[in-house]
């Protein structure tokens, strides 16, 4: 592909909200510290599978203001906070923007899960009457995406990407599509899921994708490592400020990385396991890097879907291990913050942009012994400082969704 026909995105803004923590510095400062966030959840006990990763000390009325929490189901706070934050780093005031070239582009699985589920029970306890109206604006997935722009004044483009796992990927991905048509000028474009509720715990518990480590929970997720078992339900958002780089540069914006490059493909195989061959996760990692005239040689850094489940790292590790060798500093942050679906992809894009930026790879949490059929160079104990000017991201979901970024250096 010629440079005249790729289209390069700025990244201006990050914002996240993560069980790593409240903000893009306390997220990163415990990614980068490989402390693990999973933990006892009250909120589940008595399951089979009793712990998660939630975000702490989370207070949606501080945060927000009352009338909005109480109007917006979780899954909305956590992105509202995320791209308020974005804003404000992009250096942005949208009381000033023409909010008509200002986009929206945000990725979720599961919609208002806890609200469905309150509501359900208020159904079967209290009766019709007593079913709150609010329900269908609250669980909607389409909602935070609505929700979003009302809290920015953005008029442009607005909608949610339903990928499952891959849906913050997909957000950002067809974020940059926008910009490349012209159809606006800035994008919001990320992740979020908070979908930590006995419903959807139990059935991922039994499906059999859930870690069982209950009796030592922080090390339960240890992707690429030989004893995992599992992955630990998460909740989380993050949201990019995304721009074309002339225009970032004509209004003096700092340029944290850019999306250079997006692919994405189906493996048409199976419901909810990876094709073993990795065919179309190696169909959209191709993609991607020729969307950006990169080759493989050039990827320094690979931020890793790695969910902890035997199935994925094996898949994954393979196709990167024939595309790559064992080249690329490989990662997944996942070992810390669990696994937010429809979030993920938007929380590891944003520490792929920031591991370019300050040229870090955060090691791996929990991986004490790496899998010896995992023939890849996985960071584990410590960040490993090295410059990086090409890295690329990675998001799989259920369905056989494969979505990848490319990132590089600004």
């Amino acid at each position: 592909m010629s440079a005249s026909s790729r289209c390069d995105v700025a990244v201006t803004g990050l914002g996240l909200v993560t069980p790593a923590g409240i903000g893009v510095a306390a997220s990163w400062d415990t990614i980068l510290r490989a402390e693990p966030t999973a933990a006892a959840d009250p909120a589940l006990a008595g399951l089979p599978v009793d712990f998660s990763c939630r975000v702490p000390g989370f207070d949606a009325d501080a945060l927000l203001g009352r009338r909005t929490a109480w109007r917006t189901d979780r899954y909305t706070h956590l992105a509202l906070v995320a791209g308020r934050e974005a804003v404000a780093d992009a250096g942005l005031d949208p009381a000033s923007w023409d909010g008509a070239r200002v986009g929206v582009v945000i990725g979720n699985a599961l919609g208002g899960t806890a609200t469905f589920e309150r509501q359900h029970c208020v159904l079967r306890d209290e009766g019709a009457e007593m079913v709150s109206p609010m329900l269908i604006p609250m669980m909607g997935i389409s909602m935070v995406a609505g929700y979003l722009a009302i809290a920015v004044s953005a008029t442009g483009p607005n909608l949610v990407t339903v990928t499952a796992c891959a849906s913050g990927t997909t957000a950002i991905g067809t974020a940059r599509e926008l910009l490349r048509s012209g159809k606006c000028d800035i994008v919001l474009a990320g992740g979020t899921e908070a979908s930590l509720t006995p419903l959807i715990a139990s059935t991922f518990a039994k499906m059999g994708a859930l870690s069982r480590r209950g009796h030592d929970p922080a090390a339960a997720s240890r992707p690429f490592d030989a004893g995992r078992d599992g992955f630990v339900l998460a909740e989380g958002a993050g949201v990019l400020v995304l721009e074309r780089p002339a225009d970032a540069r004509t209004r003096g914006a700092r340029v944290r990385a850019r999306i250079t490059g997006y692919g994405a493909s189906a493996d048409a195989y199976h419901a909810t396991a990876p094709d073993p061959a990795g065919t179309g996760v190696q169909r959209a990692i191709e993609m991607a890097l020729a969307d950006a005239g990169v080759q493989p040689d050039e990827v320094d850094h690979v931020n890793a879907h790695g969910t902890s489940t035997p199935l994925n790292d094996a898949t994954e590790a393979t196709v990167l291990r024939r595309m790559f060798g064992a080249g690329p500093a490989v990662t997944s942050v996942k070992g810390v913050t669990g696994h937010s679906l429809g979030g993920a992809g938007a929380i590891e894009a944003a520490c792929t942009v920031l591991s370019v930026q300050h040229g870090v790879v955060p090691p791996t949490a929990n991986l004490d012994c790496q899998d010896p059929e995992i023939e890849l160079d996985v960071v584990a104990r410590a960040p490993r400082a090295m410059p990086i000017q090409t890295a690329i991201s990675n998001s799989f979901g259920f369905g056989g969704q494969n979505a990848v970024l490319v990132v590089s250096a600004a």
